[in-house]
């Protein structure tokens, strides 16, 4: 037997015995507490109420923080839809899991240590409700899911009655159906992954349709113009990004005022919309009488530019494209615990570890996350992470691939796919909006050495990790 299968199997193995030992052989001790999982498509940090911004109408989800916590340094370690998604089922990077888009589904082994295959296994009713975004060697109901829904944009779908509805709306229902399934007897975990932010890229006209709930908000809101548009910051940037994919969309959504206004206001409004969805969820979890052994969890796929930079999408490396928001509302906190706004470095990576010690059950060994809940439960790890591996690894000419490493105070990336690869060194305690390149100024040699070494070291653990 290779070493790599023979790992392979040593890893399902080690998670199906610790499925037994925590859980007597998967039947889930009563009381266990249910998850709610809502999971959002392009939003980044910045866009709730609650983070501080004033044009956002978010008060259900904003209520979830001031009643739990949020994590305001929240990242993924790919930034795009596929890549980040098999990394929020799988606990692994994408130098490891292998997937994003034009790569062969997520391998079973991986698919076996998913949390919502071990959760399954546990004795929990798993659900999946939405956009999917991965494909795997199996199919969902096989390990992974008792209820899958899934559906994606396009948003706008002809009905059999002629009508036509929103796919969120639907899904929305969906959810709310598998909740009418659901009762204290069995513990749940519900995955809700809505297709809202995405923008409706075949439809430059309507590119950000709603929900029939939030139609006609924002119609007199004046958006304020991007922080970051100054066009200098634009050709600041190199060749290769002045004409990559996230130029390319900035003149599909942001490149006059008018169609910035009218774009910004349409991606609130779904923003917004997001917010209902999930109030009506609540509510039903409320009347199920579920609600208070409900742990509620909120994240994005990855960032998202509005013109920053002169760029739109996600995909690169500055901020707007790698955090993101989170938020954990745990109804059994006490109260003296809410409302915490924190500051550790939370990752995409996390949330599966997270969810299986909500649930009482070990998380795999392969496992390149951490739970959360030390954290949530008022905590301090003394050995939590100080610093981060990310990438981008789709091959696509207009999206350039790059590794690096994200610390508190110093951001490195290098673009690989030119030659000679382009590297950035940011210094965020000097310059928080990374306007300044240090790869370039001599005083910084040291630290861009040192962070060359810990990209490679990073790029070989992960590369070599079962």
């Amino acid at each position: 037997m290779k070493r790599r299968a023979f790992l392979h199997m040593c890893a399902a193995g080690s998670a199906a015995a610790a499925i037994s030992s925590r859980a007597g052989g998967g039947e889930a001790p009563l009381n266990r507490p249910n998850i709610l999982f809502f999971f959002i498509d392009d939003q980044r940090y910045d866009t709730l109420g609650v983070a501080g911004n004033r044009m956002a109408k978010t008060p259900t989800i904003d209520n979830l923080a001031r009643q739990g916590v949020r994590f305001k340094n929240a990242f993924v370690t790919t930034s795009i839809c596929a890549a980040s998604r098999a990394s929020v089922f799988t606990g692994l990077v994408e130098r490891t899991h292998g997937y994003t888009f034009g790569t062969p589904p997520i391998r079973k082994d991986h698919v076996d240590t998913s949390y919502p295959a071990m959760l399954r296994a546990a004795g929990y009713r798993t659900g999946f409700v939405g956009k999917f975004g991965v494909q795997i060697e199996t199919r969902p109901e096989e390990s992974m899911f008792d209820f899958f829904s899934e559906r994606d944009r396009p948003y706008l779908r002809k009905q059999p009655d002629g009508t036509t509805r929103h796919i969120d709306e639907i899904n929305m229902e969906h959810a709310v159906g598998f909740l009418d399934g659901c009762s204290a007897e069995q513990p749940f975990c519900l995955s809700i992954s809505f297709s809202s932010t995405h923008a409706e890229d075949s439809d430059k006209e309507n590119h950000y349709p709603c929900i029939e709930a939030v139609k006609g908000m924002f119609e007199d809101s004046i958006f304020p113009p991007p922080l970051l548009d100054s066009p200098e910051i634009f050709e600041s940037q190199p060749a290769f990004l002045r004409e990559s994919m996230n130029r390319e969309r900035f003149f599909w959504r942001w490149d006059t005022p008018e169609k910035y206004q009218k774009n910004m206001r349409a991606y609130f409004r779904l923003l917004s919309g997001v917010d209902y969805m999930i109030a009506q969820i609540l509510g039903k979890l409320e009347k199920q009488g579920l609600a208070e052994n409900t742990v509620v969890i909120y994240a994005s796929d990855n960032g998202y530019y509005m013109a920053e930079r002169g760029f739109a999408g996600k995909w690169s490396h500055y901020e707007e494209s790698l955090r993101v928001p989170l938020i954990v509302y745990d109804p059994r906190m006490p109260q003296n615990l809410r409302g915490r706004v924190l500051d550790p470095m939370a990752l995409n990576i996390d949330i599966p570890a997270t969810m299986l010690d909500i649930a009482g059950v070990a998380a795999p060994e392969r496992y390149q996350g951490r739970s959360l809940m030390p954290w949530v439960n008022g905590d301090s790890p003394g050995d939590w992470r100080t610093e981060f591996f990310c990438e981008h690894r789709m091959k696509n000419e207009k999206i350039p691939t790059w590794e690096g490493i994200h610390g508190q105070r110093y951001v490195y990336a290098r673009y690989d796919g030119q030659t000679p690869p382009y590297e950035f060194l940011h210094d965020l305690e000097k310059d928080p909006y990374q306007l300044h390149n240090y790869a370039r100024d001599e005083a910084c040699a040291a630290t861009l050495e040192e962070f060359r070494k810990r990209t490679d070291a990073a790029v070989k653990q992960y590369q070599e990790a079962p």
